[in-house]
């Protein structure tokens, strides 16, 4: 699988200006062959909660509208990073995941608010796991914060993710924890990672990308990228299988040990 990390400035409260930014760089990195194109956290909004009551996708019509007619036009899979969105009267940080025949494969809203950017404050949290197939490869899919939860991880790995997928907006000032955690989510799960993160900043914060993509044995196929952009990386699945046969942890695990 050929995947594209879409790593964009983001401009606050301006939901047009930022799907006319997404729709370019989808079109781009599906004419680079991509087979799987992902998009960073909240991405039509970014963090302007104050606003989302003019502003959220209203049961993500918008959002969905434009990425299954990409995927359909292109032919290529295209995990929406996260957008606001408002639904019965809530507001949540939700994933949509198109495959390449304009099928809604997953919805996701993100399990973990973040009270340091006051999500809590504004927004509905998500109650379930994120599962879904892609060109045959069972994937999962969280959203930022939900990084620093090894064991919601690893919820998606026990239900066989072999790619996870995490978009953010990973401030600048906390960026070491963020390729930590998602090297040791990688190593530890023996699977594929692949975070976008964005580039830019808002009121409260600046963000300097690093998006990356890990392979399972905790290598950096992409890293290190502080400019807006697209970033490729090939991922050879089968190393999945590779890795499990020679430290198999998932045979050797003691469930019954754990969370007593």
């Amino acid at each position: 699988m050929k995947v594209a990390c879409i790593q964009m400035n983001i401009i606050l409260g301006e939901p047009d200006q930022n799907y006319e930014i997404a729709q370019k760089n989808i079109i781009e990195a599906a004419n680079h062959q991509a087979d799987t194109i992902v998009l960073p956290e909240m991405w039509n909004t970014g963090y302007a909660l104050d606003q989302l009551d003019e502003l959220a996708d209203k049961n993500g019509e918008k959002t969905i509208e434009m990425l299954t007619s990409l995927a359909k036009t292109y032919h290529v899979n295209i995990v929406g990073g996260s957008v606001a969105t408002k639904k019965n009267g809530q507001f949540f940080n939700t994933m949509y995941v198109v495959d390449r025949f304009g099928n809604i494969t997953a919805e996701y809203d993100k399990a973990h608010l973040f009270k340091l950017m006051d999500e809590h404050k504004f927004m509905s949290a998500g109650q379930k796991v994120n599962i879904f197939e892609l060109d045959g490869i069972t994937c999962g899919g969280v959203i930022c914060y939900d990084l620093r939860f090894p064991e919601w991880i690893r919820t998606h790995a026990l239900k066989g993710a072999n790619i996870m997928f995490i978009p953010a907006e990973w401030p600048k000032k906390r960026i070491d924890h963020w390729q930590l955690l998602l090297q040791a989510r990688a190593i530890e799960n023996q699977m594929f990672v692949v975070a976008v993160n964005r580039v830019g900043a808002d009121q409260n914060n600046e963000f300097n990308g690093h998006s990356m993509v890990i392979a399972p044995w905790g290598e950096l196929l992409v890293h290190d990228q502080t400019d807006a952009g697209i970033f490729y990386a090939q991922l050879d699945l089968q190393e999945i299988d590779r890795v499990r046969k020679t430290i198999p942890i998932f045979q050797d695990r003691r469930p019954e040990l754990y969370f007593e």
